[in-house]
């Protein structure tokens, strides 16, 4: 299993549910943290936790349906003059959930595809020309197992369209030293999944950062993060280390 201690790590959506959970596991690992929420009062107590951990942290406020306020970001981050490492792009939205499908608005396509695809295709691409100079790198991009429901096709398409982003962006990476994945955290009791879902958000831990540590010959993959519930990280990445 790598050894990520002093990275710095990029977590969008930081502020609760899986992205609070996956930041608060890096920084356990002794990584530095970039928190990326709406509004840097959202991340506040999870920075003072960080930071009781022994490790460095920065919050930033961006709208991901707001591309400019995404690239103000990543000129943010920039201006600080670290190497970031590692990003998480956990963040996503479900616009809504439309009964009578049909009735679909075109805004639920276009806020879902900036939020869910565009936003973090943008934050992929700042990153990775500077983790191949520096040949080492791992990117997760957060996707969705939802499938043949038009009732959530916005959000649906969105991820569908991440994942054909990330797959074809990993297809170039072979022997750079950098790796993108994907995660499906599953449908977990989140603000997203709502209070019936079957899985607790806990449950999504390890899988949902393993890509961060896994070989970078394991590159292009889907890590379901249900199948490595209830294990231990160091387990969790021996298993995704076997795929290849």
């Amino acid at each position: 299993m790598l050894d990520l201690k002093g990275k710095w790590v990029l977590v969008t959506g930081a502020s609760r549910g899986i992205g609070r959970l996956a930041s608060k596991l890096m920084a356990e690992q002794g990584c530095n943290l970039l928190l990326q929420s709406r509004s840097v009062e959202h991340t506040a107590s999870l920075e003072e936790e960080i930071r009781a951990a022994g490790v460095q942290c920065r919050s930033f406020a961006a709208d991901l349906n707001d591309i400019s306020s995404v690239m103000k970001m990543l000129s943010d981050i920039d201006a600080l003059g670290i190497d970031v490492d590692v990003v998480l792009n956990n963040a996503g939205l479900q616009i809504a959930y439309r009964p009578e499908y049909f009735t679909t608005p075109p805004e639920d396509f276009t806020v879902s595809f900036n939020v869910n695809t565009i936003a973090p295709a943008m934050i992929c691409y700042h990153f990775l020309p500077k983790m191949i100079s520096r040949s080492f790198g791992r990117i997760v991009n957060t996707t969705s197992g939802i499938d043949k429901e038009p009732e959530q096709a916005g959000y649906s398409a969105a991820k569908a369209a991440l994942d054909k982003i990330t797959k074809d962006m990993a297809s170039r990476l072979g022997g750079t030293g950098v790796a993108m994945n994907l995660t499906d955290p599953g449908w977990c009791r989140t603000d997203l999944g709502g209070p019936n879902a079957p899985n607790a958000p806990e449950s999504a831990i390890p899988g949902v950062v393993i890509g961060a540590f896994t070989d970078d010959t394991v590159n292009g993959q889907i890590f379901r993060a249900q199948e490595f519930a209830g294990m231990s990280l160091t387990e969790a990445v021996e298993k995704a280390n076997k795929i290849i």
